[in-house]
């Protein structure tokens, strides 16, 4: 009898261990399940915060509310970043009463409205924009910024920020709820660039010189050598910078500054990139002597383009244009 009930103690005592066992085992998926459908409410939760109005600080210290999913955007002269982070603004700057748009932009933005290079209050007003962003302090100076933004939240960028066109890029990408477009643009850009850089080495060997002319009015511009198209050549392609552009730029207060063609001729580059805005009205400082005595002229190692290129912007747009120019140029 005794042995009987030991048999049958021992048996209820492996069934109590295995129901202990089983239920433990089935509570792991449960705990599992919990674990996914707080994980999810967190991805939810995050994505309705990142959604939601922001307050952000620009660059003049103005508290701007940032709408949750701005869809009429003005950033005149910004447009390239748009354009990169795919957004259509409900303008695009313009000069010469609308007709002067940025031309290199248009199979992206056109048939969008301009408006005209000055902002006009009343012009911005009729666009009803949600969101205002401005490049410069000075587009916003004296009682303009209070105009502005009582037409719409207007963020302020800064000159620190807007002269760098990375920089600016990722700010609007940060403001537009954007930001991973905008850092994948960029890893996308350098890429483009590390390609198109080997190729142009190759030819050049590393040590072949540039630099870009802008003619405008029968007087000659050089480019900086930080921005637009001298941030190619240089810091992108690694071409050599001439000492006449290094001085030029120590002293620029834009991005292009005047020069004469007696330094043009002190260069003595190996390759010149000329936006000629004079073409199609005589061109008469390319007739000049001293221009025709330039080396890279009479090597035919002048590479000209037409004032509708995008060698004057800056952005990732604009620079991935000249660089193909630049390599179709150099690379036959």
């Amino acid at each position: 009898m005794f042995k009987r009930n030991k048999k049958m103690i021992m048996l209820l005592m492996t069934v109590m261990v295995m129901s202990i066992w089983l239920a433990a085992c089935g509570a792991k998926p449960a705990e599992d399940g919990a674990a996914g459908e707080n994980d999810t409410t967190t991805e939810t939760e995050t994505q309705t915060e990142a959604a939601k109005e922001r307050t952000l600080t620009d660059a003049m210290g103005h508290e701007v509310t940032i709408p949750a999913n701005p869809e009429r955007v003005i950033a005149s002269y910004l447009e390239d970043h748009l354009v990169t982070l795919g957004v259509k603004p409900a303008a695009q700057w313009s000069i010469n009463n609308g007709n002067g748009l940025q031309d290199y932009l248009q199979n992206d933005l056109n048939g969008i409205p301009g408006i005209a290079s000055d902002l006009p209050f009343e012009a911005m007003a009729s666009f009803s924009p949600d969101l205002i962003i401005m490049g410069s302090e000075s587009t916003v100076e004296g009682e303009k910024y209070e105009q502005y933004n009582k037409i719409a939240p207007t963020y302020v960028l800064g000159d620190e920020v807007n002269k760098d066109s990375r920089q600016a890029l990722l700010k609007i990408g940060e403001l537009l709820n954007k930001s991973d477009v905008a850092q994948k643009a960029l890893d996308d850009y350098d890429a483009k660039a590390k390609e198109i850089k080997e190729k142009v080495t190759a030819v050049t060997g590393g040590t072949k010189s540039a630099a870009a002319l802008w003619l405008f009015n029968n007087k000659f511009y050089v480019v900086s050598n930080n921005v637009s198209s001298g941030e190619v050549m240089y810091n992108e392609l690694g071409l050599a910078e001439p000492n006449v552009v290094k001085e030029a730029s120590a002293k620029a207060t834009g991005n292009w500054s005047e020069i004469s063609l007696e330094k043009i001729a002190e260069m003595d580059t190996d390759y010149l990139f000329l936006v000629n805005s004079d073409k199609g009205a005589g061109s008469e400082a390319l007739k000049d002597a001293v221009w025709q005595s330039i080396p890279a002229v009479k090597t035919g190692n002048v590479f000209e383009f037409t004032r509708s290129s995008s060698w004057l912007y800056s952005g990732v747009q604009a620079n991935l244009q000249i660089m193909e120019d630049i390599l179709n140029s150099i690379v036959k």
